[in-house]
């Protein structure tokens, strides 16, 4: 699919909804995606496979140069690489820099990182930046759409007054809507493309209508419209603090296991027969750029508190702790020490398959464990040196932890890579003949074995 010369507006147009769809569709509404990272990259790719004309944005060149070349930098995203390979091909992908593609586009869809701070504080330094390029290429008619998780009202009381500053415009001659990423690394295309429907909030009902028009376009299960964009920004965020609740919730309740002297898991998969329970599973702690950031995103500067979602923070945040001292437990339980044990830390990444390390609890469980006096070596098939540069441990290929003489091993993250290890082959330091295992994420099965292993959530494995 070639680019089309004309270029079409759809805010503030007087055309039919269905001729706005066939503009759309024929490329004659061209679309800059500002974000080539692990989800903006299969945006753009998703939205040029069903308009043929996008250009993606980002600030690192390197990136740029690559995608404009065809080339896929991010991994482990089934179907990324060939598509955007065609699409490049077709001249329907492009890449430039944010101020190029702002001029070329009458839509814009930011899907950039929103941080926090060292005081738990969002930080849109870099949704600022990225606006700031929009306004200097934003035309009236022009549609703004911001995916990236952001507090609530950040559309209506940074991204707008951006806009109208730095523009010239008047909020009315361009609209913003809320429309947030809603995928998981691993699956973007199939979520972008339609796994559930797309949240839509405009700042005004004609934002809301024409970002309609576009999502129902690339997600075959369509959209949710709701009241307006800080209402979008909200749900976006509850999902978040949904689940660091819950799990939570979990990791609580397995912490009970050995005073109830009961298999907490079990309990909790009974519990959740019941159509209104639905409680996760326990487990190290939680990582990544989303669950563990979304709580501040919705705390800072409210007159409400929120002590359920603080606690939830607390309790998730305490868990590297808890498998520290209770591999000190197991330890002593043997009649040695944690302290100059040799432990391996299995797992880095904070979620299996994905090369991400964003907050996972395998970076405090190192720490507690380098505290404790341990000789700490850790494995993850998904990280090269840089990745295991942040971590005070010692790197070892997962094909050669059973040559190393070792006392204890903690599972953090439950790569399919570790399902090859032969637990019997450990050589154990000193003179006891199985390691002291604890696993995070219940997913080892060392009967058989000489190993004593606990198990978050189950207890003692006898």
């Amino acid at each position: 699919m070639s680019r089309v010369a004309e270029t079409t507006s759809l805010y503030g147009s007087d055309a039919t909804a269905e001729r706005q769809r066939e503009a759309f569709r024929d490329g004659k509404v061209p679309v800059a995606v500002y974000g080539l990272g692990k989800m903006g990259l299969p945006l753009a790719a998703a939205y040029a496979e069903v308009c043929g004309n996008v250009v993606g944005a980002d600030a690192d060149s390197e990136v740029v140069a690559a995608v404009d070349a065809g080339e896929c930098h991010v991994a482990r995203e089934p179907g990324l690489d060939d598509l955007v390979a065609d699409l490049v091909a077709q001249d329907a992908l492009s890449a430039t820099d944010n101020r190029t593609a702002a001029a070329a586009a009458s839509v814009h869809v930011l899907i950039v990182p929103t941080r926090i701070d060292a005081e738990n504080a969002p930080d849109l330094s870099i949704l600022e930046s990225v606006v700031g390029d929009v306004a200097a290429g934003l035309e009236p008619g022009d549609l703004v759409v911001v995916e990236c998780t952001v507090p609530p009202k950040t559309c209506e009381e940074v991204v707008i007054p951006q806009l109208e500053r730095e523009s010239g415009l008047d909020f009315g001659e361009f609209g913003v809507a809320f429309c947030p990423e809603r995928t998981s690394s691993g699956r973007a295309l199939e979520d972008i493309r339609g796994a559930y429907p797309k949240v839509v909030g405009g700042v005004d009902d004609e934002s809301t209508r024409t970002a309609t028009i576009l999502y129902e376009a690339i997600n075959e299960k369509g959209v949710l419209a709701v009241s307006d964009a800080t209402t979008a920004e909200a749900v976006k965020l509850f999902e978040g603090v949904y689940r660091d609740v819950n799990i939570a919730l979990a990791n609580e309740l397995g912490r009970f296991t050995d005073d109830l002297g009961i298999d907490v898991t079990e309990a909790i998969a009974t519990a959740n027969t019941q159509p209104f329970c639905d409680i996760h599973d326990p487990g190290p702690g939680v990582g990544g750029h989303c669950i563990p950031y979304y709580p501040y995103f919705l705390l800072d500067g409210r007159e409400a508190d929120g002590p359920l979602l603080e606690t939830a923070r607390a309790v998730n945040d305490g868990m590297p702790d808890f498998v520290v001292e209770k591999l000190r437990e197991e330890f002593a339980a043997e009649g040695s020490a944690l302290a100059d044990a040799r432990v391996l830390v299995l797992g880095l990444t904070y979620r299996p398959g994905v090369e991400e390390t964003a907050a996972t609890p395998a970076g405090s469980i190192i720490d507690g464990l380098n505290e404790a006096g341990a000789d700490v070596l850790c494995a993850d098939p998904l990280l090269d040196d840089a990745g295991f540069a942040e971590f005070d441990a010692t790197p070892v290929a997962v094909g050669n932890v059973t040559d190393r003489p070792l006392d204890g091993v903690v599972v953090v993250t439950p790569h399919t890579e570790f399902d090859g290890i032969d637990w019997t082959a450990f050589e154990r330091r000193g003179e006891h003949d199985g390691l002291v295992v604890i696993d995070g994420r219940d997913s080892l099965d060392l009967a058989g074995t000489t190993h004593r292993t606990y198990t978050i959530g189950r207890g003692r494995d006898v």
